[in-house]
């Protein structure tokens, strides 16, 4: 007997993949998008849906399951992290006072991630409400060199910076969801 995971995939092409080329919802078909503003969204799109697959098929516990002390990390709190994340991002935004914090303090989002199907369930909801909430706060801004905020940030940097969050934070969903499984791939 081990406590050693066994690594494992549904692709079958690949194995290094999390799903065959036919199957994932990531590839598609024909050109990659026209522009610069089409080609970021592309990415954060593809991001944002790795991050949904490599949750998949997991209940609350392994979501909520941390990775190795003291780390607080899971893939619950990386759901809501995300939600958080987004919301502070309309902030950058606007020149008016900032949206209150979604789960509390800092880190709540972390220690909030619980085994427990209702927060799982609001959590994900918590999450696609604030990510269209920013797409739409951002579609209003369509000159990716205009800068917005009390900082003064370019749309662009913004854009690039949510893609680079989502990124990483995927990179953590791969090991995360290989310590829950053994589930592996891109």
């Amino acid at each position: 007997m081990t406590d050693r995971t066994e690594r494992w995939t549904q692709a079958t092409v690949y194995p290094d993949m999390w799903a065959d080329p036919d199957d994932d919802p990531r590839n598609s078909e024909g050109t990659s998008p026209d522009g610069e503003f089409a080609t970021l969204l592309d990415f954060l799109t593809n991001y944002r849906m790795t991050l949904r697959m490599k949750c998949e098929g997991l209940d609350p516990e392994q979501l909520a399951r941390r990775s190795v002390p003291p780390s607080t990390m899971s893939l619950l709190g990386l759901v809501r992290h995300l939600a958080e994340v987004e919301r502070d991002w309309r902030n950058w935004i606007t020149d008016g006072d900032p949206l209150p914090k979604l789960y509390g303090p800092r880190d709540s989002d972390f220690y909030g991630a619980v085994a427990d199907q209702a927060v799982v369930d609001a959590s994900y909801a918590d999450l696609e409400r604030e990510q269209a909430a920013t797409d739409a706060a951002l579609a209003e801004h369509p000159d990716l060199g205009e800068r917005v905020g009390k900082d003064k940030i370019a749309i662009r940097e913004l854009l690039v910076h949510r893609i680079e969050e989502y990124a990483r934070h995927c990179g953590h969903a791969d090991l995360l969801r290989e310590c829950v499984d053994g589930r592996v791939g891109q």
